[in-house]
């Protein structure tokens, strides 16, 4: 059977989904991974990038300002949903990425060959291909702003090429250079890049990259990304120190607050009222300081992830005579890291410790309270039993009246039988009937008193 006498192959099928319904999150989740995939950049390449912050600018006005570019007037909001978006330009890419709290605008261009290796201390500003006032209208405000160059270029000779690299990042004396790669030598990395971590008059810090010629634009993609977000990750953890030299007296003055109140606790002799107030004022100021300050802190231990992920990923090898970025970054960044993080732990240590002093004071004032309740029921005590003694006696003088007033009666009563011609003595009789009355009248009252216990119960 040839060919042509063979039936044509069944039309293939969607898919059965055999699966329960999707999680409403699950598509937006899943495609995470793929939110902002790194450029495939042709060399020799000039970056320009910037990093503003974007509190109080909303979503709507960047992309106001993204219209603003050529061909870019039917530009939707609902296209920067994502956080993400590429804009291809006649020549040149426009990348914008919003994030937490900042956004990213890359502009991709080729860089001009005036520009290139072997000049000193080019001039980038003329070369962009975006209107300089759309970059200084960018809404937000500047926190990192880079201009990356990337070429390719032969890395065997290290004297030649380093002194390159200098001539054209200009004159300061402090230079960060290193390979990337798996070698630990010129002959063995795959890229160069050399930096001074400088603000230019422009406003821009500069790198330049070195790739061997051939190097594939997915790589130089995958660098450039690296780099500019080392960098935008480092100066927002930084973002965190001013807030920490700030708290330090406000810190300082709870710590010797607490330290007195507690001083005052083991002691004794200050008014628990007093006490209570001075803890609340503690308390207060704490409170407020991680209410204003906590999500800094926080953001800050989670840049600092970021920045050593980054440092890390550019697997640097040192070249001799200059210290490697991520060696320079570290030392300069540690230290300030480490002092964010000791005044989150200094401020979580203060609540703790307040907490604890609460509970002492507590127990302090329910043990004085209770001391006071005792003295309260002994007094009660001592007034019951004098009370119950005046009553007994209030009883007897009662009971002599009655009596007296019950005998007054029988002998008038007599006196009256006697006027009335019967053969009575009258006080005699009332006299004999004594004993009998105050008799009564006691029984009388001891029943009064068990139908009061009784009702009470």
């Amino acid at each position: 059977m040839c060919p042509d006498d063979l039936p044509p192959p069944p039309a293939t099928a969607p898919a059965a989904r055999l699966l329960p319904p999707d999680d409403a999150q699950r598509a937006l989740l899943h495609n995470e991974i793929h939110a902002r995939p790194s450029a495939r950049i042709r060399l020799p390449a000039l970056i320009v990038y910037v990093a503003v912050l974007n509190e109080g600018v909303s979503r709507e006005d960047e992309c106001a300002h993204l219209r603003r570019l050529p061909g870019q007037q039917d530009l939707a909001p609902a296209q920067l949903a994502g956080n993400f978006l590429r804009l291809r330009l006649g020549g040149h890419t426009v990348k914008w990425e919003r994030h937490t709290e900042f956004t990213r605008y890359s502009i991709v261009q080729p860089l001009p060959p005036e520009c290139g290796l072997g000049q000193d201390a080019p001039t980038l500003g003329h070369a962009l291909r975006v209107d300089p006032a759309w970059l200084a209208a960018i809404p937000g405000r500047t926190v990192a702003a880079i201009q990356l160059a990337l070429v390719e270029h032969e890395l065997s000779d290290a004297g030649a090429t380093l002194g390159l690299c200098e001539r054209w990042l200009g004159g300061d004396p402090v230079k960060l250079a290193s390979m990337m790669g798996a070698g630990g030598d010129m002959q063995g990395g795959h890229s160069l890049v050399m930096t001074d971590l400088r603000l230019r008059d422009d406003g821009f810090e500069r790198m330049l990259v070195l790739m061997r010629p051939g190097a594939s634009g997915a790589r130089a993609g995958r660098i450039a990304q690296r780099l500019m977000e080392l960098e935008t990750y480092r100066l927002m953890a930084l973002r965190g120190l001013p807030v920490a030299k700030s708290l330090a007296p406000t810190l300082g003055e709870a710590e010797a607050a607490l330290q007195a109140l507690t001083d005052s606790l083991v002691q004794g002799g200050r008014a628990e009222q007093a006490l209570l107030d001075t803890l609340l004022g503690v308390a207060a100021q704490v409170e407020r300081a991680t209410a204003q300050h906590a999500y800094r802190f926080s953001a800050t231990q989670a840049y600092e992830a970021l920045v050593q992920q980054r440092i890390a990923e550019l697997r640097e090898r040192p070249l001799q005579g200059y210290q490697t970025l991520g060696v320079f970054v570290r030392r300069r960044f540690s230290p300030a890291a480490a002092t964010v993080a000791a005044t989150a732990q200094r401020l979580a240590s203060l609540s703790l410790r307040i907490e604890r002093s609460s509970a002492l004071l507590r127990t302090q004032v329910d043990i004085a309270r209770e001391a006071q309740n005792q003295e309260l029921l002994a007094k009660l005590t001592r007034g019951q039993s004098l009370q119950l003694q005046l009553q007994s006696t209030v009883e007897g003088l009662s009971i002599a009246a009655i009596s007296y007033y019950v005998v007054s009666l029988l002998l008038y009563g007599g006196k009256a039988a006697k006027s009335a011609g019967l053969p009575v003595n009258p006080e005699l009789a009332a006299g004999a009937l004594i004993p009998l009355v105050l008799w009564s009248v006691w029984k009388a009252t001891q029943r009064i008193h068990r139908r009061l216990h009784d009702d009470g119960h």
